[in-house]
């Protein structure tokens, strides 16, 4: 089963380094850039670069370069014309040598805004027009696990190439074998938890849920339910049981639980690390990923899940983006 990211979110997910990659529908004001990895245990320097092109020596419009040197600091800058401009400094490190990280570069009308962890840590003014800017890079003294292009159009190259042609008239099939993931409104960032997001118009086939969070140190458990809001039904019960390494589903209906499932592939939910999920609504089924991965499928037990206006969060972790 191939993962299709939703218009709008663009993943990759462990690349290799050093990463230079074209910015899926180019830069513009309201994208996000969501990066998250681990700082090497000898870490000494990285760097996120926004280029003018993906070749050797082009221009930067955005350096970003954290330094351990003694005087552990942020280096700021801007490469034009094959020449660096005058440097920003910020005497702070947001990162820890062996630790995961996660970090958002939003891309705002008149600078770039970094996050880092949930904090905001800096902003740069823009020196360099963003529409000129084309590709992502970054190298360094750390491991990527994902890098997220939010807010961007669909990348023909995100779309798996084994989507079946749609036939033609005289055949018995009436629709695509496959179908694009929708979205419907805008993300939010580090919300707080609990959290409770309405879906306007209702739980519909295609529609895709995507939740980025951090698991507590010490946690024990984790809820995530697809809800009705007027009333205690539950169509999909995602509940990982992070002290018992186990990951429960269940439908709550008519006052009372059905029969649980637990078998998965592998367990995104662990003490001290980020999480990447996406569910999506299917006509007959939940399908969900975890980190790019197939995690699970879950059959409608509702008969109508279109009555499904809500999702909640609550448990012990952090959120750093929901996108419904």
């Amino acid at each position: 089963m191939a993962f299709m990211p939703a218009p709008g979110y663009q993943p990759s997910y462990n690349p290799t380094l050093p990463y230079n990659r074209e910015i899926p529908g180019g830069l513009r004001s309201g994208m996000s850039i969501y990066i998250q990895g681990v700082a090497s245990d000898h870490m000494k320097r990285f760097y996120v670069n926004f280029v003018l092109g993906g070749t050797p020596g082009c221009d930067v419009a955005f350096h970003f370069n954290p330094r351990f040197d003694g005087w552990d600091k942020v280096v700021f800058n801007t490469m034009q014309g094959g020449r660096w401009g005058s440097e920003e400094r910020k005497r702070s490190m947001p990162f820890k040598k062996g630790a995961p990280f996660e970090m958002v570069i939003m891309v705002m009308d008149e600078h770039y805004k970094v996050v880092v962890n949930g904090s905001p840590f800096y902003e740069y003014g823009h020196r360099v027009p963003i529409q000129m800017v084309t590709h992502l890079q970054v190298d360094g003294d750390l491991e990527l696990h994902s890098i997220n292009f939010l807010g961007g159009g669909p990348d023909p190259g995100q779309i798996p190439v084994t989507i079946p042609a749609y036939p033609g008239p005289g055949t018995t099939q009436t629709k695509p074998p496959y179908e694009l993931p929708t979205m419907e409104g805008p993300p939010i960032f580090n919300p707080p938890v609990p959290y409770w997001g309405r879906m306007q118009s209702g739980l519909t086939a295609r529609k895709t849920i995507v939740i980025k969070g951090m698991v507590n140190q010490r946690a024990s458990s984790i809820v995530i339910n697809f809800k009705e809001a007027d009333s205690e039904n539950v169509a999909l019960h995602i509940n990982p049981r992070v002290s018992e390494g186990v990951v429960v589903r269940n439908t709550f209906m008519d006052g009372k639980w059905g029969k649980e499932e637990r078998t998965i592939s592998f367990n995104p939910f662990t003490q001290g690390q980020y999480f990447d999920l996406s569910v999506r609504c299917g006509h007959d089924r939940f399908k969900v990923f975890a980190n790019g991965q197939h995690l699970f499928d879950y059959t409608h037990r509702f008969s109508d899940f279109h009555k499904v206006n809500m999702v909640e969060i609550k448990g012990d972790l952090s959120l750093s983006y929901v996108q419904i």
